[in-house]
């Protein structure tokens, strides 16, 4: 049994002494990298560009609408289909 503690301690003895020693060694490569790194730039920022002119709405509301009738003309809505898209184009 003697001998079994005796390994066991050494072996904890070496491991510890291993880690150690790396960590150290780690401090130090950590230490000459923050050294050799170059400074960090400094981040530019870029005004964004200005929204676009807002679109006549009117305009597009017609459109929407003309297509819309045209639809219902060619029978692909159906009048109820039409009075929906109608009232949600309108805002109502």
């Amino acid at each position: 049994m003697p001998g079994l503690l005796r390994g066991m301690a050494r072996t904890a003895v070496v491991a510890g002494t291993a880690t150690a020693v790396s960590n150290r060694v780690s401090r130090r490569q950590a230490g000459r990298w923050a050294q050799q790194a170059p400074p960090p730039q400094q981040q530019q920022y870029y005004e964004s560009a200005p929204p676009p002119p807002p679109v006549d709405d009117t305009s597009a509301q017609l459109e929407q609408l003309q297509r819309l009738g045209e639809l219902k003309a060619q029978g692909v809505l159906t009048e109820q289909e039409f009075q929906e898209q109608k009232a949600r184009i309108l805002g109502r």
